[in-house]
């Protein structure tokens, strides 16, 4: 199948390279990169949108993947693509966009009768090779044509689904992200306690390998922490400033806006504020396993 990724950073890059394997025909644009770097991943580049869109050699439905970051370069780049499409044709948005955001974008694109599937997608750096978990919202009709993209990035094939009307997937991703926050402060807390119990001298790779094999705590968040530990288990390049991308607070004002109560997700957002003026190992434990899964820089311990 024929697609079209605009945003080749670490995501972008990951889901063309592992739908080439998958045997799908992949067309790339950034607006960072140069030729040579599209010939360097195997990706058919363009120079601009409107010679990316001409690379199609089908006349309808054509699929457009947008991973570029949320807000108003997301905004900016489907009203282009607005200009550029044709009837029935479809627009992924695979970014961490706020879900109304979503949904405005939708109607937009409407207009044109051009699709829009706002697809929330975790899995980070590590999904090229492990598979991205995709949750899936908009026109059914429009998911069920592009099923076989979303079977090829998905873990197994399985890891993936619709959600429901136009916002749904993005929304799905959002509590997702507001339920890793907690998972993970919960996690640096738990850890912070061995690590300052000295009289112990307790050995926390080794903990947490252990953890990972019959543990209820086990999980993907432990993998990572664990291969954190077992590179430095003082985590001593890493600096605990842990930053937030935005869904945590999301799914937060979503809780009030419904009178559900957040205890979990506010604290450790509120953490990671107080990580920015502060200086532990457990914020470490956080910033490192931000890092783990978001191919994020990792800042320097002064």
């Amino acid at each position: 199948m024929e697609i079209a990724i605009i945003g080749l950073g670490k995501m972008g890059l990951g889901i063309s390279n592992r739908l080439i394997k998958k045997g799908h025909t992949v067309f790339g644009y950034d607006s960072d990169w140069g030729n040579s770097d599209y010939s360097k991943n195997n990706i058919n580049g363009s120079s601009n949108l409107d010679d990316l869109i001409n690379k199609f050699s089908q006349k309808s439905k054509k699929i457009i993947w947008v991973m570029v970051p949320s807000g108003d370069p997301t905004k900016s780049t489907i009203s282009k693509l607005k200009t550029l499409l044709s009837k029935e044709d479809i627009v992924i948005d695979g970014g961490n966009s706020f879900y109304k955001d979503s949904i405005k974008n939708s109607i937009k694109l409407s207009e044109e009768n051009i699709y829009l599937l706002d697809s929330g997608t975790s899995g980070g750096v590590w999904g090229e090779k492990e598979g991205y978990c995709l949750m899936v919202g908009g026109n059914k009709n429009a998911y069920d044509h592009c099923d076989s993209i979303f079977k090829s990035l998905a873990t197994d094939g399985k890891g993936y689904g619709y959600m429901g009307p136009s916002g749904s997937g993005h929304f799905v991703k959002m509590i997702h992200n507001g339920i890793e926050y907690g998972m993970m402060q919960s996690m640096a807390e738990g850890i912070e306690i061995l690590h300052e119990k000295e009289e112990f001298n307790l050995d926390l790779a080794k903990i947490t390998s252990l953890w990972q094999h019959g543990s209820v705590v086990r999980s993907w968040l432990l993998d990572l922490l664990n291969n954190a530990l077992m590179e430095d288990s003082e985590l001593s390049n890493v600096a605990p400033y842990v930053e937030d991308s935005g869904e945590g607070r999301w799914t937060i004002k979503e809780g009030i806006d419904l009178d559900v109560p957040t205890h979990a997700i506010t604290s450790s957002l509120y953490s990671r504020f107080y990580s920015r003026r502060n200086d532990s190992f457990g914020f470490k434990i956080l910033a490192s396993l931000r890092n783990q899964f978001g191919g994020h820089s990792i800042k320097k311990a002064s």
